[in-house]
């Protein structure tokens, strides 16, 4: 499944409109659209917004894998510094 397929249906199940998640993470909605339509790829930033958002993890958001669920860190990882 492609990025922007995989956006449109988290945002589907979720029962939210474009305009809404473009507020919910900050974005004016046309540039939100751009990224459902596949004309714009979101930024690093964005992308971590979007799977925060949609709770599943970046790779499942990126179709890289079909595990939603975000991972917790494993034991002893620390965050960034």
């Amino acid at each position: 499944m492609l990025f922007q397929e995989r956006l449109r249906a988290l945002r589907k199940e979720r029962k939210e409109t474009q305009v809404q998640v473009a507020a919910a993470l900050g974005l004016v909605d046309r540039h939100y659209q751009r990224f459902e339509g596949g004309t714009n790829l979101p930024s690093f930033q964005n992308i971590i917004a979007l799977a925060d958002h949609f709770q599943v993890n970046a790779d499942y958001l990126l179709g890289r894998t079909d595990v939603r669920e975000m991972l917790p860190p494993s034991a002893g990882e620390e965050g960034p510094s």
